[in-house]
């Protein structure tokens, strides 16, 4: 195996492919993921972290794959039980990642920092990985419609496809600092790897957080562009995009991450150009097209590094 550490910035859909393809050349002790906290917000009494949850599903080995979320086989007895008292919830939470979900907004209750109940759950459930949100103040994102602002997760979950996005508001005062573990486990490792994740909803809410930016220009940083020729970009990525101030392409991407990426990726048949980037095949439709894509990227990385 590898021997030194990688850490990865956000655990999305996008990019949770990416890196268990990358868990079959490191051991999970050898992986670290900083997970964005703009979609964390309470529901039914439960602290939802959608990142968060999708690392320690994926680690835990209940991820559900087909859908890079949730929990495979779970159930939603409660989700569609509340429909009939009079309750509801903005969309289905499944009963197992439910009980997640009120555990920790428990230990956030007691008084644990969002890192220490991360630890606490990722000890519980035997995770090898590790896994941090990439701060521990309140920092969620809301979605300006024009007629509401909806929570970033709200938005991404029930929103209309064809949705307005006006601006991306943030519901902090002031940009939230990176916590010390986060710093520790940047420092410490050997590369930093941002996957082909929403840039506006997910990566961009931690580039953003204070002192991150700083942290990682001292750092080897590749960066996966998520947008690919011939394939149309998901309609509300590309609505963040816009209100983000880019258009929803490999260039756009590359503006708004800046001077921090030392390797900017490309899929080989994007026609848009990138000035200096490596075009690798970053299609994840299959199991063995993330193992590929993982093993040039460990192999761009072992190059530079070594």
């Amino acid at each position: 195996m590898y021997g030194g550490m990688i850490t990865f910035l956000s655990a999305t859909p996008g990019s949770l492919p990416f890196i268990q393809g990358v868990r079959q050349i490191l051991y999970d002790t050898e992986i670290a993921v900083v997970a964005s906290t703009a979609g964390d917000c309470r529901i039914s009494g439960g602290h939802v972290a959608p990142e968060v949850d999708a690392a320690l599903f994926l680690f835990a080995g209940i991820l559900d794959t087909n859908r890079w979320w949730g929990i495979k086989g779970d159930t939603y007895a409660t989700h569609n039980y509340l429909l009939k008292v009079a309750g509801g919830e903005p969309f289905p939470i499944g009963d197992r990642a439910r009980a997640v979900q009120i555990a920790r907004a428990a230990l956030l209750d007691a008084g644990l920092t969002l890192t220490e109940a991360v630890r606490a759950q990722s000890s519980s459930l035997k995770i090898g990985a590790t896994v941090l949100p990439v701060t521990d103040e309140e920092c969620g994102l809301l979605i300006d419609t024009g007629t509401e602002r909806l929570p970033l997760l709200t938005y991404l979950m029930t929103a209309p496809s064809d949705t307005e996005v006006r601006e991306i508001v943030s519901a902090a005062p002031a940009p939230p600092a990176v916590t010390d573990e986060v710093r520790a486990v940047i420092e410490g490792s050997d590369a930093v790897v941002i996957g082909p994740s929403s840039p506006a909803a997910s990566v961009l809410p931690i580039l953003e957080c204070a002192g991150m930016r700083d942290l990682l220009r001292d750092r080897f940083v590749v960066a996966v562009s998520p947008f690919r020729g011939g394939v149309a970009p998901d309609p509300k990525d590309a609505a963040l995009m816009y209100a983000a101030g880019e258009k929803p392409t490999s260039p756009g991407v590359s503006r708004l991450y800046g001077d921090i990426v030392d390797v900017f990726v490309q899929d080989r048949h994007d026609p848009d150009e990138v000035p200096g980037s490596l075009r690798l095949e970053t299609s994840l439709l299959h199991r063995r097209q993330a193992e590929s894509l993982a093993w040039d990227v460990m192999a761009v990385i072992r190059h530079a590094v070594s």
